[in-house]
């Protein structure tokens, strides 16, 4: 097990888990078969009742790479993040869910990138491509390799969709914290991407260092209930995109609609949401839109029970 004092590696594997003790052994087995060990694996557990933490202390007991396992009372997927990222003393963070697993070169690949890219100015981390167990990357590559960009040119602007596996320097990420709402147990991982773009740039990388499985009851399946039960985090989402000057014209009318839809099932007022905007204008035009789709998903979903 993990002991203050001990050496520090350069990157910490984050893994957030919630009752996933069927799925963490695979990702085990993944980290047992890196080519390169210069990882510290910290699990964060959210309030696990499966058995998770005596599995994951049996494998500390004789680890062939340090492990730390962290207990928290069951917050959401986020606050176990903030967590890990405010205990973490590695160089570079990689957050890496319980369900899905990772290639034996992965940190090899993270490590050669690190050791070619560190010292550029303005960088947060390094972005590299996820693939589905038959090898195929989760919605294409990225149009240059190593291209260096923010996220929200990258991503967003380019039309990249699609998870992409994101290795960030700690010191910077734990400057973005996850907001946190009482009673919400989910904020989209892309808000605190968004807020980082701008002041941050990253390396764009065509090597996939991941591999997803898309379990059915996880997250990413888990679908618009999910987001209606944590409206507020789902509103802040849309207004950090909404008062980005440089995410594109596209990007902002959906959001404008999302913001409309999550700010009223949050029960906030439409004076309240339209002041916080930069373009008031904007909130003005997508409220009527926004109303008739959010009294269709009230009908359809309820309040996300």
């Amino acid at each position: 097990m993990y002991r203050e004092g001990m050496q520090v590696e350069t990157i910490t594997i984050l893994t957030p888990t919630y009752n996933r003790r069927n799925t963490l052994p695979a990702l085990y087995e993944s980290l047992l078969k890196q080519t390169k060990k210069d990882f510290l694996w910290m699990v964060v557990d959210d309030g696990s009742s499966d058995g998770t933490g005596e599995l994951v202390r049996e494998w500390a007991k004789t680890p062939e790479f340090p492990i730390q396992y962290i207990y928290q009372d069951n917050g959401g997927k986020h606050t176990a993040l903030n967590r890990g990222i405010e205990t973490a003393r590695s160089e570079l963070l990689f957050i890496v869910d319980s369900d899905d697993t990772l290639p034996e070169d992965a940190v090899e690949i993270i490590l050669r990138t690190h050791s070619k890219f560190a010292g550029t100015e303005g960088l947060c981390g390094y972005s590299f491509l996820r693939c589905y167990p038959d090898g195929r990357v989760n919605e294409g590559y990225y149009p240059k390799d190593e291209l260096i960009d923010t996220y929200v040119n990258a991503r967003i602007n380019a039309g990249i969709g699609g998870d992409k596996a994101e290795v960030f320097y700690t010191g910077v990420l734990r400057r973005f914290p996850f907001p946190v709402y009482e009673g919400e147990k989910y904020v989209p991982e892309d808000l605190v991407w968004v807020q980082m773009s701008g002041p941050y740039r990253m390396v764009h990388i065509n090597r996939c260092v991941y591999i997803s499985e898309y379990l059915e009851g996880g997250l990413t399946r888990s679908g618009r209930r999910m987001k209606i039960r944590s409206p507020r985090g789902m509103a802040k989402r849309a207004e950090v995109y909404l008062n980005d000057a440089a995410v594109g014209e596209r990007t902002k009318w959906k959001m404008i609609l999302l913001y409309v839809i999550y700010g009223h099932f949050a029960g906030e007022r439409g004076k309240a949401l339209m002041g916080r905007l930069k373009e008031k204008w904007r909130y003005a035009l997508g409220w009527i839109p926004g109303m008739v789709l959010y009294g269709l998903w009230k009908g359809r979903y309820g309040k996300g029970e």
